[in-house]
């Protein structure tokens, strides 16, 4: 899993080529550290073909605004640069990030 920050995002995610998932998480957020380990675990069994990322919104605020994270945790799939899905709160269980991922798993 690569560490996103405000200063590489646009490189590693907007303008990178390919499938991406980003794991918008943030300090405190319980569900959020709930499902991180199961994010983890996805990153080692779909890695080879998509990029596992995570950004951190608490020291993130206005890129996370950008991006429309208004509730977390919010699982996005990029594709060249595009958000093209995301599982929002009471929808990103392990089980829907998963399904999402071998969605975009080719």
């Amino acid at each position: 899993m690569q560490e996103l920050t405000k200063e590489n995002f646009q490189a590693e995610v907007l303008e990178a080529p390919g499938t991406i998932l980003v794991d918008f998480f943030g300090d405190g957020c319980v569900p959020c550290a709930a499902l991180m380990p199961h994010v983890h675990a996805f990153s080692e069994t779909y890695g080879d073909k998509i990029k596992f990322c995570s950004l951190n919104t608490t020291k993130a605020r206005r890129l996370a605004i950008g991006q429309k994270i208004l509730g977390l945790p919010v699982i996005a799939i990029y594709q060249n640069g595009q958000k093209v899905e995301e599982l929002v709160k009471d929808d990103a269980t392990p089980e829907n990030v998963e399904a999402m991922i071998k969605k975009y798993y080719k």
